[in-house]
């Protein structure tokens, strides 16, 4: 099987080795809870059993993924100032609203915090444009103002 590189910008990497440590940190804490409610006795109907298993399950999944994708990364790093690339910062006109994104991979977009994925409809509308040139985009015109 073939893996995909993962692009993530240094923020994002660094953003999940904190998540990664803070759950490495966190499993004595659940094994504890474990061994607690295992004490109460019959385990079919032991609700703080189900849930300190059920929440272990969560979290070792969560660290597979990261390690996986920290295994597979691809740090990106913003290229030219003239042209939008993996990692640029860019601040678009669409029609008389300005708006301003960073462009990530998808592991680490968050169109709340204004980080959008290369894969999104205007992360590949934008990817390899320059700055001052104007596209359609969903029937309207959107113009990019700055690239950083």
């Amino acid at each position: 099987m073939i893996k995909k590189s993962i692009s993530l910008t240094a923020e994002g990497k660094k953003e999940l080795e904190k998540e990664l440590d803070e759950l490495i940190k966190g499993r004595p804490a659940i094994t504890e809870r474990i061994a607690t409610a295992r004490a109460f006795g019959d385990l079919s109907e032991n609700e703080e059993y189900s849930s300190a298993r059920n929440e272990q399950k969560v979290a070792e999944g969560r660290i597979l993924e990261i390690q996986d994708i920290l295994k597979n990364a691809k740090i990106i790093r913003g290229g030219k100032k003239d042209t939008v690339t993996l990692g640029a910062t860019f601040t678009l006109d669409m029609g008389g609203r300005e708006v301003t994104y960073t462009l990530v991979g998808a592991t680490e977009a968050n169109p709340l915090e204004g980080k959008i994925s290369n894969e999104s409809p205007i992360g590949k509308a934008v990817l390899g444009r320059k700055a001052k040139e104007s596209f359609d985009f969903n029937g309207k015109t959107v113009k990019i103002i700055a690239i950083k």
